[in-house]
């Protein structure tokens, strides 16, 4: 299990690029039963332990969530074998993916 703390460290270094989203999205951690919130929706990126509503939510694993970041795993695959699940706006998760892609 990945730390979360260690998770929202990371989207924080990765804020500059994320910023650009445009959007909040909130990732479910379906292991540690904690929601973090991407608020990129100012021009700026805000990273907060939230359950607030967003435009995208998706839910995964703490540890799929370190490999996406990372760059471990590719955001399409993850949702294609099933281990990340979007809710709401696909587009919003389609555009958070290409900007993972860059990092």
């Amino acid at each position: 299990m990945a730390d979360v703390a260690a998770l929202m460290d990371t989207m924080r270094e990765h804020g500059e690029m994320l910023s650009s989203l445009g959007y909040k999205v909130r990732f479910d951690l379906t292991d540690t039963s904690t929601s973090i919130l991407l608020d990129a929706s100012a021009g700026s990126t805000e990273v907060s332990e939230s359950r607030a509503d967003a435009d995208a939510v998706l839910k995964l694993t703490s540890d799929t969530l370190e490999k996406l970041i990372s760059g471990r795993l590719g955001p399409m695959l993850a949702f294609s074998t099933g281990r990340l699940k979007v809710e709401g706006s696909q587009g919003v998760a389609l555009k958070l993916a290409g900007l993972l892609g860059e990092s």
